[in-house]
């Protein structure tokens, strides 16, 4: 459009201009009345759909909003607890197998000869070394146990090799020595070179596992010689129900405040609170979410703001899912995850308006567009009925027709738009440009605007239903993967039902979509049934691959006809050729010769298995334990016989047998599951373990199943399986 002393040419002006000049007074105050009501109409209908599509639009995106960020936040804080909780869980398994190692050496302490560990050095410095520290006034050639404890050195030295997490492995005498594994002998030497004392028996992680009996986390402690923060696993080892002695690791938190600073962003950060209810890690510096030392912090749920106070207590016991709560002013989005390991909890923050700036963003715009075309229309109808009211005053003569035609011109688009506006609902909320519009003038301009607001919220909406689709793929994807992995274990029921000699059935729950946990059993010959329950270390994917992997490998070497001992050493020679992520897979293996009963067994680190005789109950098989597949190279592994009579039955299983938890954070434990066996003892392998899964699933009472549940049972029925079975013997 032209602009001419002040009239636009081919525009509103020049319409309202050349109408004027048409018409006759006597007609003017009847459409001048009928231009107004348009007007105002028009104004009204565009203020409400301009309402209305700004409470849709702030609906749908806030809706949208919380709920991608309850998804990702509850996940993404959930699986930072599980990593957390999985590396605590790591430590105290490393910690298991030093105890139990200990207890192997006591019993078997003629096997052992006595060895010296040497006083730190500075020249060690750097070198991953076991040296021995002991209190003032104790002389450690006077020990009688220290020179055997010392044949642990190079077990301590694999486990510290094998964790990232963990500064020091050790085990503390009650005669006052202790031997420690560690790369930093110059931290434990005086500036003249003389070896520094520990008053050993007197430090927290040592007190506090005696007093308890069990395996402890102790509080955030500062490490005696660095001064660092950190967090000590210990247990007591009993022999012949005497304190033999303390074996434990270290944990540096360092690591933990740094990845903490590193996720805060603008607006959003995560925190760590210990099980008293103290801020130990976060990266706010003033306010109620500041961290400080577990001497100055104060107990977050005794706060004044009685509502965050509940959240902290609840994110404690629980998977609070997505709150939103106003803390000193703001308003945050906050969810909470536990540590189950620990009795902490891991919580996200986010602030409200940063999750709702896409909207205010969107509505700022919408308005923006909304006011300037308003303007505008408004701008252009004022200088029109100025211009009018002059040039009635002279033209006064132009033809009625020419006139209505004009005036029909002028009212038919905004009619038009009136009744468009009008009719959008759910169903049908865009506004599209159509020809009536092309006026050339300002109501051209105001329904583009309409309909190029209307294409950005379609857009949006678009985009949106993209992400939703994605994670539905990635949840296809994932039940898919868990099919897979059912498929690779023997599923099929009965298993062997032409080989009367025996009856077996085996089932797994994995605690993800996949699992680390797996069993197997198969004819390595006519006479030969070899069994397997396994559990590789971690969780998910990983886990998953590394599973099939350990399988695969551990049948192969069976099928040749070789021992259960030689088997775990070939396939423990093949993991280890390459593991540079440093897994491991505890496994039971035995192999059944059909004909007589003779069970041969070996076991790499596997829990107890557990056998009922005939004429008895079930009871634990307490063999010996060697150690992990994956974990060290040239091992060797011993293996021991049980005859089996007709009538005996064996039970296997995994970890997340007795170490499945209620709300309460109790554990299942051994005696829980040796009674459930001895519900129905003399049942069919089947029945038995839906027995054991339905008593797990009692004791839980519905708390979420954090580690694979895997079993197997075996029931030998003899060499020939007839109704007159031969008479029961109680077995070796």
């Amino acid at each position: 459009m032209k602009v001419i002393w002040g009239l636009k040419l081919g525009g509103l002006q020049q319409k309202i201009f050349n109408l004027m000049l048409i018409f006759i007074i006597v007609l003017l105050g009847a459409y001048a009345a009928v231009a107004y009501y348009q007007h105002k109409n028009l104004a009204t209908v565009v203020g409400e759909a301009g309402v209305e599509q700004q409470d849709s639009i702030k609906a749908v995106s806030e809706q949208t909003m919380e709920g991608v960020l309850n998804s990702t936040m509850t996940q993404t804080t959930a699986l930072q607890a599980y990593i957390a909780n999985d590396i605590f869980a790591d430590v105290q398994g490393d910690v298991r197998i030093l105890q139990a190692y200990t207890v192997n050496l006591f019993e078997h302490a003629g096997r052992f000869e006595n060895r010296k560990v040497p006083a730190p050095t500075a020249v060690n410095d750097g070198q991953l070394t076991a040296q021995l520290i002991h209190e003032d006034g104790v002389d450690p050639d006077g020990s009688e146990t220290l020179g055997l404890v010392a044949n642990m050195s190079e077990t301590m030295k694999a486990i510290y090799e094998s964790s990232d997490m963990i500064s020091s492995v050790f085990v503390g005498l009650p005669d006052g020595n202790m031997i420690l594994v560690n790369d930093r002998s110059g931290t434990f030497v005086a500036e003249d070179g003389s070896p520094l004392n520990l008053d050993i028996r007197h430090r927290p992680w040592y007190v506090q596992a005696v007093e308890a009996g069990e395996m402890i986390f102790t509080g955030v402690e500062i490490d005696a010689y660095t001064n660092i923060p950190m967090l000590e696993c210990a247990a007591p080892v009993y022999y012949n129900d005497e304190l033999v002695a303390v074996v434990a690791a270290d944990i540096w938190l360092t690591s933990i405040s740094e990845y903490v600073d590193s996720k805060a962003t603008d607006g959003s950060f995560m925190c760590v609170i210990n099980d008293k209810g103290q801020m130990l890690f976060s990266p706010k510096d003033d306010g109620i979410f500041r961290a400080a030392t577990a001497s100055d912090a104060p107990d977050l749920r005794d706060s004044s703001d009685e509502e965050f106070a509940d959240f902290i207590a609840l994110a404690l016991n629980e998977n609070t899912g997505l709150k939103m709560l106003e803390i000193e002013g703001t308003e945050y989005f906050i969810c909470g995850v536990p540590l189950e390991t620990l009795g902490w909890t891991v919580i996200t923050v986010v602030e409200k308006e940063l999750i709702y700036q896409p909207t205010a963003a969107m509505l700022t715009s919408y308005d923006e567009i909304n006011n300037r075309a308003t303007e505008s229309y408004k701008s252009g109808l004022q200088h029109s009925a100025q211009t009018v009211i002059v040039l009635t005053v002279v033209i006064v003569l132009l033809a009625v027709s020419a006139a209505m035609i004009l005036a029909y011109r002028v009212v038919k688009p905004i009619e038009h738009m009136t009744q468009k506006l009008n009719s959008l609902n759910e169903n049908d909320k865009v506004f599209k440009m159509e020809k009536v519009y092309r006026t050339g003038d300002e109501i051209e301009v105001l329904a583009q605007s309409f309909a190029s607001l209307s294409e950005k919220t379609q857009e949006y909406i678009s985009q949106i239903t993209k992400i939703t689709a994605e994670k539905e793929r990635i949840g296809t994807e994932l039940a898919l993967a868990t099919r897979i992995q059912a498929d690779m274990l023997p599923n099929i029921y009965p298993a062997f039902p032409d080989r009367p000699e025996f009856d077996i059935y085996a089932s797994m729950d994995p605690a993800k979509e996949v699992g680390g946990d797996f069993y197997d059993f198969f004819l390595a010959d006519d006479d030969h049934l070899c069994m397997v329950m396994a559990d590789v270390s971690g969780k998910g994917v990983p886990a998953a691959l590394f599973m099939m992997a350990s399988k695969i490998i551990l049948q192969n070497n069976a099928m040749m006809g070789k021992s259960p001992a030689q088997i775990l050493k070939d396939t423990n020679a093949a993991i280890c050729a390459n593991n540079r992520e440093d897994m491991f897979v505890t496994v039971w293996m035995g192999i059944m010769e059909i004909s007589t009963g003779k069970l041969t067994a070996s076991n790499a680190g596997h829990e107890y298995p557990i056998l009922k005789h005939s004429d008895s109950r079930f009871e634990l098989v307490k063999d010996t334990h060697c150690f992990v597949l994956g974990g060290m190279e040239d091992l060797n592994y011993k293996e021991y016989e049980i005859v089996l009579k007709p009538g005996d039955k064996l039970f296997l299983y995994t970890d997340g047998v007795p170490e499945a938890t209620n709300s309460k954070n109790e554990l299942f434990g051994t005696q829980r599951m040796l009674e459930a066996l001895n519900r129905e003892p003399d049942s069919e392998p089947e029945k038995i373990l839906k027995v054991m899964r339905d008593y797990v699933d009692r004791f839980a009472e519905g708390a979420e199943q954090f580690d694979d549940i895997t079993m197997l049972c075996m029931e030998y029925r003899g060499p020939s399986h007839t109704e007159d079975k031969p008479e029961k013997t109680q077995s070796e």
